[in-house]
């Protein structure tokens, strides 16, 4: 897995934000020439906040894009825990089509997942480009662990997305979670990894080396990926 991997360092937030946002455009504009079209998911938090903004100032055919969160709390839209809410406000201006994957009439965060797994199967695939963060505790996405976690990593291949219920809660957003399984995450075209901070690195570096019995999501997620992963890092 080690070979598949490579790392690129960056000095600040700023100049990652620039080349990440490069890498993106690039596959976004491939995708348009080869058939027409780009479907991509995005990762939620603050991290990426200056990369999406970045990209955005980028000129595109932006009405032959299709944007999705790798993940998704279970709120309203227009909650400040939001992802797709933050994602929305740089890109639809643009022109883009910017999906949802909560289903606010489902009963239950599993019934929520089912019918986000059937919205996305109305869309290209596998994506042409994944883009993650990692948290200081290994989850990605929102691959925590819990009662659904074997489900996200080992579930049906077939499966995009589902509902997932970390145990313990996240203090900073204690909510259920749609998310990508592992399975769609590295089906796709390009996966990239983007992070800042000493312990995020330290964290993926040792998940890789564990591989498959990581004890981070992160590990599981990528060990025997077959694809190529690029690692995006700055320091803050």
């Amino acid at each position: 897995m080690s070979e598949e991997i490579e790392w690129w360092d960056y000095d600040d937030a700023a100049e990652m934000a620039a080349a990440v946002a490069g890498d993106i455009g690039f596959v976004i504009e491939s995708a348009i020439d080869a058939r027409g079209g780009c479907v991509i998911a995005l990762a939620g938090g603050k991290t990426p906040l200056p990369i999406y903004e970045k990209l955005a100032a980028t000129k595109l055919d932006w009405k032959r894009v299709t944007i999705i969160p790798t993940d998704e709390r279970i709120v309203p839209l227009g909650d400040p825990l939001s992802n797709i809410t933050a994602i929305g406000k740089a890109f639809l201006p643009k022109g883009a089509r910017v999906i949802p994957i909560v289903s606010e009439s489902a009963k239950d965060y599993r019934a929520a997942g089912k019918a986000a797994d059937a919205r996305l199967a109305d869309h290209h695939w596998p994506l042409d480009l994944c883009l993650l963060g990692v948290g200081e505790d290994g989850h990605t996405a929102s691959i925590f662990p819990g009662p659904d976690y074997e489900e996200a990593i080992a579930g049906p291949h077939e499966r995009r997305a589902l509902g997932v219920m970390p145990d313990p809660l996240p203090a900073d957003a204690p909510v259920a979670r749609i998310t990508l399984s592992r399975a769609a995450i590295v089906s796709a075209k390009a996966l990239m990894i983007a992070v800042t901070g000493d312990k995020k690195r330290k964290v993926i570096e040792q998940a890789i080396k564990q591989g498959p019995s990581s004890s981070y999501p992160i590990g599981r997620v990528l060990a025997d990926a077959e694809l190529p992963v690029d690692i995006h890092w700055s320091p803050a």
